[in-house]
């Protein structure tokens, strides 16, 4: 037989019932949704991050004042890039046929107090670092305090969630539907590595794509990590 629970501590109940809001109502819906009917596949790549660090870092440098990028705003950069180099992953499936989306708006997990919102950087691929990174810390803000537009964070052709920031290496993120892609950002970190034969230092980054089967397979979805992997490691490229 089970041996009983042990008792709550004195003076404290079993457990609180903490009422569901409505956006955790439709949080639950839509990714038990998302997880039941998309069938996931998930590639893994690991991006080195040196030199965009070094471009990074010089850029703040030269940046006017309030102009800070961050490793993010590389980040959705490289995406947006990589989805117009590869067009088939910007995508989203239907019962009528494949819609291929002719912008890239890339939507972007932000936490807020009790859940989630993905606010968009509309046309990503055609912004420069700065308009990004100002539009994600003013879209992030609002995000925060409530007084995000529905427009603002409805749509969107792919998102992005980076964890980085509390130090997680790795995950794998639930798609957010009708899109068909999501890329999970794990943290950069010194890891060993090996070039040209010998062990090295380098500072790598752990990206997690979950697809949507039916539209982004195994090919096309490691087609696009390419590309956004060759952003990320040359990032002078986004110039191009």
């Amino acid at each position: 037989a089970r041996a009983p629970a042990p008792p709550a501590a004195p003076g404290l109940p079993e457990f609180e019932l903490i009422p569901l809001t409505s956006m955790r109502k439709v949080i639950a819906r839509r990714l038990t949704e998302a997880k039941q009917s998309i069938p996931h596949i998930y590639l893994t790549i690991d991006c080195e991050m040196d030199e965009l660090m070094r471009v990074r870092q010089e850029l703040n440098g030269r940046a006017p004042e309030g102009v800070k990028l961050s490793v993010n705003d590389f980040i959705i950069k490289a995406m947006a890039l990589a989805l117009r180099k590869v067009p088939d992953a910007n995508t989203s499936w239907s019962e009528e046929g494949i819609r291929r989306y002719g912008r890239v708006d890339v939507s972007v997990a932000v936490a807020i107090d009790n859940g989630l919102i993905t606010p968009i950087i509309f046309g990503a691929d055609g912004k420069g670092l700065a308009t990004i990174s100002a539009e994600m810390k003013d879209l992030a803000a609002r995000a925060r305090t409530g007084k995000l537009k529905l427009e603002e964070f409805q749509g969107g052709t792919v998102s992005l969630s980076n964890l980085g920031m509390f130090g997680i290496k790795h995950f794998e993120a639930i798609i957010n539907p009708p899109q068909s892609s999501i890329l999970a950002v794990g943290a950069s970190e010194r890891r060993a590595v090996v070039k040209a034969g010998q062990l090295a230092m380098a500072t790598v980054m752990t990206c997690t794509l979950s697809c949507d089967h039916r539209v982004v397979d195994g090919v096309l979805g490691a087609q696009f990590l390419a590309a956004f992997k060759g952003y990320i490691e040359f990032p002078a490229a986004m110039l191009l």
